[in-house]
């Protein structure tokens, strides 16, 4: 006797070799034997052969038209038997039984099952509903064949071009156009970038780095809705100094000031000034959700998305010739030692004598010229805007490398300054969104250099100031700390004061860029509380300890600014390979830094190579490059020439403070980490 069955929704059928009361065993034309339960057996039979039955009942059920069985059937449920004898005759053969059952099985939108060979049938509504939507999956899958053929013709249909960047990065596995590219690049063996790249899917190589940046980041766009710059209504005191900032040309959000008093007296107190947005905007405000949703100012060459209104920004910027509120940290140092002596916060507007510039500055402000005596000069004329600044700038730049000095001793070990920083410019882009042709120049910034120098110490002594005081008063802020500059130990944020390894600081708080970065306007905030409040700061500050919004920030910025970061140094390699490209420039001179991998001594470039392998690290080379690839920002390289007879020692890559590398970037996939951190350059980029 033989059997046919239902086993995980797929019909078979077999010799019953033995039977039970709730099961029977039967075994399979391929030999293997199943334990069937005996609500599973649909139909037992003597003849045909399974494998006949099985064969017959298959050509049947392609033979059944639905819509006529449909028709046929019962409103009351029915089995798959009684629907063969309505259908064929009342004499239905098995064969025409199975076929029912089999027919019935495959169109749950006509019948729904109703268990072991059972069926009832749909309602007309239903069934309406049901063709309707099986109609409309084949109009997509002829979509998606039309789509997919197009692409694999070299065309791009227009839906696809507008979901690129969703299906390249973001991808809905079930959109029709995700399915197109899919079979596309399945049917040419083709990878879906290259697929793309070739049906002209991707115009611009600019356009598709900064339109995904902003797919994965700014999703709604870059452009703020009307926001208002609430007024400062504190009554603060004017402060007797000048102070003056140093940044670069391209900076509108000019954060921090210096001043100096008492030159020649034996104590000369360094007031560190920092634009206070954080007296007027307070947490959950309107213009206070914007900057927690950007969390900071992102730069790319030539251009920036910031994270406030411009007008926002102007209001509190320290502009030269203005009154500005800042939150001031006055240093008292012994002039001889250098030692401190006294420290001190207050909140009060300060006189903005001058806003200089580095870029335009660097090369007037050097070593030397602090060193000579302050005679009167063209560089020092009363028209300059160094005008009576020399004695100044001389002692801090002294001071700068005291605390310099100091910061090594903890660390163990000196900064690194051996590498330079490079400057991008576009040609005539004056800060407009850039088009990706511009035509791109790269200059050489010396780390370390005076003004830089300056202002990085001063910032970190801020920083660092500020953030033990807070600790002491038990006042929660958002720290940056280290445990060691032991390779692996990376830099973390947290709400508690831990020493910052890498800075050479006991503690570390961003607070000194508020109108740039969110976490700095959150410490704002608590050290507004400290100075109004001293030792009763905890119980007014706007987060309390253990504040659960802190920790929030903290996960939120640290995503953020890894995103930014990533973004920056994309855009700067783009735009390094892009003078390249423009230059003519088809070699370099460099240093293999790790197996397989150069670094340029004169461009912001590291380039995987062959034929560097059996070299040690330090080899000076002189490396052919090959093509470019502006999508995937991926050149490769081949060593020409080994200019050294053997390698140069080469110092430890140290890790640093929060500035990204510009290496290759890979699309869909991680970006190789080549273990390159510049040097700590304190809390002024240059970008």
């Amino acid at each position: 006797m033989f059997a046919l069955f239902e086993e995980a929704g797929k019909f078979q059928a077999g010799r019953v070799l033995s039977e039970a009361e709730s099961s029977a065993q039967v075994e399979l034309d391929s030999g293997k034997r199943v334990k069937v339960k005996a609500a599973s057996i649909l139909l037992k039979f003597d003849k045909p052969a399974p494998s006949e039955l099985m064969r017959e009942a298959q050509a049947v059920a392609q033979t059944i038209e639905l819509e006529l069985a449909w028709e046929f059937a019962p409103e009351e449920e029915f089995g798959f038997a009684d629907l063969a004898r309505d259908y064929f005759s009342a004499k239905a053969t098995l064969a025409q039984q199975a076929g029912a059952l089999l027919r019935l099985f495959e169109a749950p939108h006509y019948f729904r099952r109703a268990g072991k060979g059972r069926f009832k049938k749909a309602s007309a509504e239903i069934l309406q509903q049901a063709l309707a939507a099986i109609e409309k999956k084949k109009q997509v899958q002829a979509q998606i064949a039309e789509w997919a053929a197009e692409l694999a013709a070299g065309g791009c249909p227009i839906p696809i071009r507008e979901q690129l960047f969703r299906i390249l990065f973001k991808p809905d596995k079930n959109a029709a156009e995700y399915k197109a590219v899919v079979e596309a690049s399945r049917a040419t063996q083709t990878p879906p970038l290259d697929l793309l790249k070739r049906a002209g899917a991707i115009a611009s190589p600019y356009q598709f780095h900064w339109q995904r940046f902003l797919f994965e980041n700014f999703p709604k766009g870059t452009a703020f809705g009307t926001l208002q710059a609430p007024v400062i209504k504190d009554d603060l005191p004017l402060a007797d100094v000048r102070a003056f900032s140093i940044d670069d040309s391209s900076t509108t959000e000019i954060d921090d000031a210096l001043s100096l008093q008492g030159l020649g007296s034996g104590a000369v107190t360094v007031g560190i000034h920092i634009a206070a947005p954080g007296l007027a905007l307070q947490p959950s405000s309107p213009i206070d959700q914007v900057a927690r949703h950007r969390l900071s100012t992102v730069y790319m060459p030539g251009y920036k998305v910031t994270m406030l209104p411009d007008d926002v920004v102007q209001a509190y910027t320290l502009k030269e010739g203005r009154d500005c509120p800042a939150v001031s940290l006055y240093v008292t140092f012994d002039e001889a030692t250098l030692a401190i002596r006294e420290t001190r916060t207050r909140l009060e507007r300060v006189p903005i004598a001058a806003n200089l510039r580095h870029d335009q500055l660097d090369a007037v402000v050097t070593e030397q010229w602090l060193q000579e005596p302050d005679a009167s000069s063209e560089a020092s004329g009363s028209a300059s805007p160094l005008a009576g600044l020399r004695q100044p700038l001389s002692f801090l730049h002294r001071l700068a490398l005291h605390l310099k000095s100091l910061r090594e001793l903890v660390r163990g070990r000196p900064e690194n300054f051996n590498r330079p920083d490079y400057n991008f410019r576009l040609i005539g882009n004056d800060g407009a969104e850039p088009t990706g042709d511009e035509q791109v120049q790269i200059s050489v910034r010396r780390r370390g250099a005076p003004l830089d120098l300056i202002v990085a110490e001063a910032m970190i002594l801020a920083n660092s100031t500020w953030g033990s005081w807070l600790g002491e008063l038990g006042v929660p802020a958002i720290y940056r700390s280290q445990a060691s500059l032991a390779p692996g130990v990376k830099v973390r944020m947290g709400t508690r004061p831990l020493p910052h390894a890498g800075i050479g600081v006991k503690s570390y708080a961003w607070s000194t860029s508020p109108l740039r970065r969110y976490t700095d306007l959150v410490n704002q905030w608590q050290i507004i509380a400290a100075a109004r409040h001293g030792r009763t700061a905890a119980l007014a500050a706007p987060f309390k300890p253990k504040d659960a919004e802190l920790f929030s920030i903290i996960s939120s910025f640290d995503a953020a600014y890894t995103a930014y970061n990533a973004h920056q140094a994309g855009m700067e390699r783009f735009w390094t390979l892009k003078y390249l490209e423009q230059e003519g420039v088809d070699e370099v001179v460099g240093t293999l830094i790790k197996e397989g991998l150069v670094r340029a001594d004169d461009l912001p470039l590291v380039v995987p190579v062959l034929g560097g392998q059996e070299l040690q690290r330090g080899a000076r080379l002189r490396v052919k490059l090959g093509d470019i690839d502006p999508i995937t920002l991926d050149v490769k390289g081949t060593v020409l020439q080994r200019l050294d007879v053997a390698p140069a020692a080469v110092e430890a890559e140290e890790e640093a403070e929060d500035e990204p590398v510009a290496g290759p970037i890979a699309i869909a996939v991680d970006v190789e980490d080549t273990g390159e951190t510049p040097a700590v350059s304190g809390d002024n980029p240059s970008s």
